[in-house]
Order: structure tokens, then sequence, then C-alpha cells
């Protein structure tokens, strides 16, 4: 006698009309073994997803502190930059005013060497008169 399966063929099993089914364990189960591995799939990815997430935030976390660092030192520089101008305009306007002074006073010498040099014409014109006042004198004698 040939054999004969117990089972129908294409017929609809009570308990997966139920929700429920039985495992490769043959455990008793409310979902269906395949979604039950397509969850487990999603959740190992989801994990990946998230540790490459929080792998990502280090790196931008990291990436964040080198702008800001890089933002300070400009900024250090800027600073240095802009004193060191005001530095060298402070020392031009220094150089400026005492070239000036420096110009008044080779005018005020120049005056007191022409004051001097009438003063001195004056003196030699006097003492050139006197010479010849005393050469009188001592020839009238």
């Amino acid at each position: 006698m040939p054999f004969k399966s117990t089972r129908q063929p294409m017929a609809k099993d009570p308990l997966s009309d139920a929700g429920l089914h039985y495992d490769e364990l043959n455990k008793l189960r409310v979902l269906d073994p395949e979604v039950t591995q397509k969850t487990v799939e999603l959740k190992e990815e989801c994990k990946e997803f998230v540790d490459k997430i929080e792998q990502f935030q280090k790196i931008v976390g990291g990436l964040t502190e080198i702008v800001d660092q890089l933002a300070k030192e400009a900024e250090n520089e800027k600073m240095k930059a802009i004193c060191a101008r005001n530095l060298l305009k402070s020392v031009a306007k220094q150089r400026e005013a005492q070239q000036q002074q420096l110009q008044t006073l080779i005018v005020e010498k120049k005056m007191q060497l022409e004051r001097y040099r009438v003063e001195y014409e004056a003196l030699s014109k006097i003492e050139t008169e006197q010479n010849e006042f005393i050469e009188q004198f001592i020839l009238q004698k």
C-alpha cells in the first residue's frame, strides 16, 4: 500500500489562521518566523546605523573643536595684526611729530644764527670804528 500523507495539500493551518507559528526549533511563536528573522535583521541594521551615527557625531564633534580652535587662533592673529598696525600708525605719527619739532628747531637755530651774524657784523663794525678811533687818538698824541 502506498504511503499516504496525513497532511492535506494546501490546506490552511488552523494555528496560522490564529496567528501562531512554529519556528525552526518547533517553538510556538506569535510572529511568523520569516517576520521574526526580518525583525532581527532590521534590529541589527538599526544597531549598525546607530553606531555609525555615533561615530559620525564623534567625528563632527572633533571637527567642530578643531574649527573652533582655528577660529580662536585666527581671532588672536587678527588682534595681533590690528595691534601691530595701530603701533605702526602710532610710530609713524610720533616720527612725523618729531620731524616737525626738528624742523621747527632748525628754523629757530637759523634765526638765532642770523641774529648772531648780524650781531657779529655790528660788533665787527664797532671794533673797526674803535680801532680807528684808538689809532687816531694815538697818532694825535
